[in-house]
């Protein structure tokens, strides 16, 4: 009887018995590789896979020689400060306008030095007034010069507004000369830096 007891302990080890890992027996799973889980912080160890444009690689000498095959749209300008022509026409900045003027305010006021092809007047969204500013669009060079000449600084609904261009290629030379005397101050006290 003591035999019988004995066979019936003794057993062999199956491929589900979790204890082989522990003994270090020499099965087929001990010897496989265990494989490694893929980060999804680092990306794995495998190749990085891109989406979308930007991730191509090249060389500086290659992508100038597929840029410079195309034909791209440009607005040349000489590199000085001066206005800058958009791509539909010359486009002037109004600034100070009355929270209640309209389109036909703008319109009756700067029409007279040409036609203006765009108007944009943008509202306040909560009060449902202008936000102060207004862009004005002709089609014309002397046109556009012509209205900032003439309404920069004049009175339009009891308010004085100020016309400049829109756009501009570099600092215009009333700011150089404001930075230059800004350095002739002399030395100023800072505030303290901040502590978060």
């Amino acid at each position: 009887m003591a035999a019988a007891e004995a066979e019936a302990l003794d057993f062999e080890p199956e491929d589900d018995d979790l204890m082989d890992e522990d003994f270090g027996d020499a099965s087929p799973r001990a010897s496989a590789p265990i494989p490694k889980l893929k980060s999804a912080i680092t990306g794995g160890s495998g190749p990085r896979k891109t989406k979308g444009r930007g991730f191509r690689e090249e060389g500086d000498a290659d992508r100038d020689a597929r840029l410079s095959s195309r034909d791209f749209d440009s607005l040349n300008a000489d590199g000085g400060p001066g206005p800058l022509r958009s791509i539909e026409g010359w486009i002037i900045l109004v600034t100070g306008l009355h929270e209640e003027s309209q389109e036909d305010d703008l319109q009756n006021s700067f029409g007279e030095f040409g036609e203006i092809k765009n108007l944009h007047l943008n509202l306040d969204r909560r009060t449902g007034f202008v936000k102060g500013y207004a862009l004005i669009e002709y089609e014309n060079f002397e046109e556009a010069q012509a209205a900032i000449a003439q309404m920069n600084g004049t009175e339009l609904l009891t308010q004085i507004i100020n016309v400049d261009w829109a756009f501009s290629n570099g600092p215009s030379i009333r700011r150089r000369n404001l930075k230059k005397r800004r350095e002739t101050r002399g030395h100023r006290s800072r505030s303290p830096t901040r502590r978060y």
